[in-house]
């Protein structure tokens, strides 16, 4: 019988490091995935060529292609981990509310502040998130489910707590307030709204949305 250690050991050997190969790969990878998301920082979507990519990332646009398909499928890699780490900063913001609407205002302002510095950025994954043929795909991915899924559960702890009716974390209204914050990504990519100016618009129609589901 083998002890845990002869165990470990086999298991470890087993464990293949990656090949000079595929450390390449990812590296290349790593590049393009940066330099695309400068551009598309700084030009948008349509305004950043693979052409410009590639001479950004210091590389044919072979090297590109052998990576991605195409614009949209960088694009699409870029939008889906912003997506996560997203969630993640809505999650930790909601942790800190006092309160459903506290919290919703600042799971909004956590969002805003993410692409406060990349606007062209946001323009871009609108622009995409509503085309035909990429949109479905990128507004049903799991990492919007996750966002959607912080705002459900800050009114169900309303409920909880009592400060919500029963009945208050329902799809609708969840979806209704994910949509609100959507909508001043409008005023700020092209009304250059101040952050307190979102703030203040997102307060009031967090509070209009929450009206017919506060106990009296």
């Amino acid at each position: 019988m083998m002890h845990i250690t002869q165990i470990q050991a086999a298991d470890e050997t087993s464990v293949k490091a990656p090949t000079r190969r595929a450390l390449a790969k990812q590296q290349t990878r790593a590049k393009v995935l940066a330099a695309a998301r400068r551009l598309f920082s700084e030009q948008g979507y349509e305004g950043a060529t693979i052409r410009d990519i590639a001479s950004a990332a210091g590389m044919s646009t072979g090297a590109v292609f052998a990576n991605f398909t195409d614009k949209s499928d960088l694009f699409r890699e870029i939008m889906l981990t912003d997506m996560g780490a997203l969630a993640e900063a809505m999650s930790e913001a909601s942790a800190q509310g006092n309160g459903p609407q506290d919290g919703l205002l600042r799971v909004f302002v956590a969002g805003y502040r993410f692409y406060q510095t990349q606007l062209p950025l946001a323009r871009a994954a609108f622009s995409v998130g509503w085309s035909p043929v990429d949109g479905p795909a990128l507004r049903s991915a799991p990492q919007v489910q996750s966002m959607l899924g912080v705002i459900t559960d800050l009114l169900r702890k309303g409920e909880e707590s009592g400060e919500l009716t029963a009945g208050a974390a329902s799809e609708l209204r969840a979806q209704m307030l994910f949509d609100a914050y959507l909508s001043n990504f409008d005023q700020a990519i092209f009304q250059g709204w101040t952050m307190d100016a979102l703030e203040a618009r997102a307060n009031d129609q967090i509070a209009i949305l929450l009206a017919g589901a506060r106990k009296s």
